[in-house]
């Protein structure tokens, strides 16, 4: 069935077109990623697409029988509410059909996959990403017909993120969604729709299906771009001729110049990539030291002495310390054991999640001239950039140079703080989740500057195509707050650590093949050991029965919401006893 159908719709946003006559639509079960610009208009087109806002032109044609949800970038809750009930409230009987104890338990399970394992702690005491990771909970139980994302990979982990997608892969419900994370983005959608000046491209298939296709159009038009330069260069050099030989053309050869010189304009200036341009300044010897720091239970026992050229990802899980270890590097907290010093020629450039110390009611270029006027990049003719020529190769027109803050979309205010950071000149680099909101021409602008930095690079980052290629080696929180590290980039990790795993299967395959010589030579049990096991031949039988009782109370439609509260949490802790019993059980009944 249709879902929606969008024809000829227009939105502008502080006198900016942001898109112009664009008609597209979807079936259910299509999964359509969005990508453009920062401030292309893509979060708008979702908002229009979810009904929170209105087109200033054109229609949206909805399907009344197709239930849509909508994740904000920044999500909202109407109360103070439990993670829990938050989620669990927003499934729909009236389409869905579990029972209480059902939906109870795949709330908690959704919300443990992303990293939630306290479901009953309110909302409103939760971080801005944990909040986040609740509404993706809250949207998935809803069990739309549309799925409506915008950038959900923001503030999840690894793990977190391929369970994510994973999920939407297995899922037939349809899915418009915008992010930054390429892996993510080729992996879930079906079809690429593209914002480019004010218009809309559609293109069949896999992000990977629309690089190749995109490729081969931009081969195409850079043809078609010489031929129309060519013919432009004449009908202007015609046109200067003067009035008396204008009437001999028509009016149409006219306006199709005027159009040519305006995409010209357009293409040169609005629409440039992005060129990240400065230089490096002089490390010395010391740089970093941190010599067996600890830090609560975050981190433990840890040592580095930084190198230049040093190119590093730090992984964890969300809550790891991974930000915390940062901070502790760059001198902002102050480590319990162990110390750490910084080397006199450091220049230190922290990129922080949060952007939070922009001028909103000043301009662009007054933001950057906050920081410097102009910066030395020590080599070449032309040494001194100015923060108007930075501005601009950084992909901000002289329009956009002159625009309040508080007009630009939130990937543009990222691209912001990330300039002025630039703008230092830093040589030590510490970015923290630096591809949250970024634009794919912003990110591989970023990768490219990256590539040919000649300082210390330390990302914390869950994308995984960006330590793919901007990282040398990998630091991963381990348990008990060990940092073990990992040469090569984010897939070796992957691959040390499924190498890691399939040794350990085949050890403890080995153990069990054991030789029948082998086994005899167990320790037998002693008497302690051996009325242990004559409790729990008892013990499973008589927890197993519990486990059924509780599992007929849940069954029985009977009950109020809080006596299947009661009686989830006591199966939960019955099952977990029960695991536990079997497993000694099996342990003692081997060497009996």
């Amino acid at each position: 069935m249709t879902l929606f159908s969008a024809t000829k719709v227009s939105k502008i946003y502080y006198e900016k077109v942001l898109f112009e006559n664009i008609s597209f639509g979807m079936q259910d079960g299509e999964r359509v990623g969005i990508i453009g610009r920062n401030g292309a208009g893509k979060t708008s087109l979702l908002r229009i697409v979810a009904g929170l806002d209105e087109p200033d032109a054109g229609e949206i044609a909805f399907n009344n029988e197709a239930r849509f949800e909508y994740l904000a970038q920044l999500p909202t809750f109407e109360q103070d509410d439990s993670a829990f009930h938050a989620v669990a409230s927003a499934y729909d009987h009236r389409h869905g059909h579990l029972e209480e104890w059902e939906l109870e338990t795949l709330a908690k399970q959704t919300l443990g996959k992303l990293g939630i394992h306290d479901p009953y702690k309110h909302v409103q005491t939760m971080s801005g990403g944990q909040r986040k990771r609740v509404a993706i909970a809250r949207a998935l139980l809803a069990e739309p017909d549309l799925l409506i994302l915008d950038e959900p990979t923001n503030h999840l982990d690894a793990t977190s993120v391929q369970w994510l997608q994973d999920t939407l892969q297995n899922s037939n419900r349809g899915l418009l969604l915008v992010t930054h994370d390429r892996y993510f983005l080729d992996a879930v959608c079906t079809r690429i729709i593209e914002i480019d000046q004010s218009r809309l491209f559609s293109y069949e298939g896999s992000y990977e299906k629309y690089l190749e296709r995109k490729e081969a159009l931009v081969a195409v038009q850079d043809a078609t771009a010489d031929h129309q330069r060519n013919k432009l260069r004449t009908e202007l050099a015609w046109l200067q001729k003067g009035a008396k030989a204008r009437r001999t053309k028509q009016q149409s050869r006219i306006d199709w110049i005027e159009k040519m010189q305006q995409e010209q304009r357009m293409q040169s200036v609005e629409f440039r990539d992005i060129d990240i341009e400065v230089g490096g300044k002089f490390l010395g010897g010391k740089i970093i030291d941190a010599v067996d720091v600890s830090y609560r239970s975050l981190v433990t026992d840890f040592t580095y002495r930084a190198a230049p050229g040093d190119r590093i990802g730090v992984i964890g899980p969300n809550g790891a310390g991974k930000t915390t270890l940062l901070n502790l590097l760059a001198g902002r907290k102050h480590c319990e054991k162990g110390h750490i010093s910084l080397g006199e020629t450091v220049t230190l450039g922290f990129f922080e999640q949060e952007i939070k110390d922009l001028q909103d009611n000043e301009t662009v270029l007054s933001n950057v001239r906050d920081i410097a006027e102009y910066i030395d990049v020590g080599v070449g003719r032309d040494r001194y950039i100015s923060a108007r020529e930075l501005c601009d190769r950084f992909g901000f027109s002289p329009k956009q140079q002159h625009a309040f803050v508080h007009t630009l979309s939130g990937g543009e205010r990222r691209r912001l703080g990330l300039l002025r950071i630039l703008m230092s000149n830093p040589n030590v680099l510490f970015l923290d989740e630096p591809t949250n909101d970024f634009d794919l021409v912003t990110l591989n602008a970023l990768e490219e500057y990256l590539q040919s930095f000649k300082g210390v690079l330390l990302t914390v980052s869950h994308d995984r195509a960006f330590l793919d290629t901007t990282v040398t080696t990998i630091w991963s929180f381990e348990d008990g707050g060990r940092i073990k590290e990992y040469p090569g980039n984010y897939s070796a990790y992957l691959e040390a650590v499924e190498a890691r795993s399939k040794a350990a299967d085949r050890e403890a395959k080995s153990k069990q093949q054991q030789p029948p010589a082998q086994s005899a030579m167990k320790k037998k049990l002693n008497f302690n050991e051996q009325r242990a096991l004559t409790e729990l031949e008892t013990r499973i039988p008589d927890l197993e029965s519990k486990i059924s009782a509780v599992e007929g109370k849940m069954s029985s439609g009977e009950g109020s919401y809080q006596d299947h509260q009661t009686w989830a949490e006591e199966h939960a802790k019955l099952t977990a006893d029960l695991d536990k019993a079997t497993l000694r059980w099996l342990e003692l009944s081997e060497r009996e």
